[in-house]
Parts: structure tokens; sequence; C-alpha cells
């Protein structure tokens, strides 16, 4: 297991990226869910966020591509809007025990 962070350092809801061992990659927190993916649009193959840490629509509803503004659902990963409809993020197994996220 990789540690990663504090849950109470994610925002409800709220994302953060990270580089490691995996490459690039991002947790978004919904609530007490956690969710991990890579940080690579399926459209091509870039990572999602111009800004640090920014991988959500203005809502905080969706994840949105900030190249060319595909949406994906938080819990899986689908694209539901944009150039790579129903492609899907990456998704990486990951886990909180004791307030702390860990990369499985």
């Amino acid at each position: 297991m990789i540690r990663l962070c504090a849950i109470g350092e994610l925002h409800d809801p709220g994302c953060r990226g990270f580089h490691n061992e995996h490459g690039h990659i991002f947790v978004v927190r919904k609530g007490m869910d956690v969710y991990a993916y890579q940080n690579n649009c399926p459209h091509y193959g870039i990572n999602l966020e111009w800004q640090p840490d920014q991988f959500l629509d203005e809502n905080q509803c969706l994840i949105q591509c900030a190249n060319h503004g595909a949406q994906f659902l938080i819990e899986t990963g689908e694209c539901i809007a944009g150039p790579c409809t129903g492609q899907y993020l990456t998704a990486l197994a990951c886990k909180v025990h004791d307030n702390v996220v860990y990369l499985l």
C-alpha cells in the first residue's frame, strides 16, 4: 500500500493529484468514498488538469478534462460528454483506513 494523504486533506467533494511509481494519478473524494485514477485523458493521452489539483467541473460533480472539456463520472470514470464519450479513465484500487487514503 502507498500512503497518499489524510482524507481530511481532500475537500468534499474534492481532488488531489500525485506522482509516484504508478505515474501521474489523482484521487477524488465524494463523501467518505474515494476514487483513484490515472491522470490520463483517453482522448489524447494527456493529463486532465491545467492547474494543480483541478480535476472537477465548476459544480464539483464531474471529473473534467481541462483540454477538451470531456466529462467523466466520479464513481466509474466513464466519459459521459466530450470527444471520448463511452471510454473510461483508468481506475486504480484505493481505500481509506484510519482516515488515511492508500493506493493498493
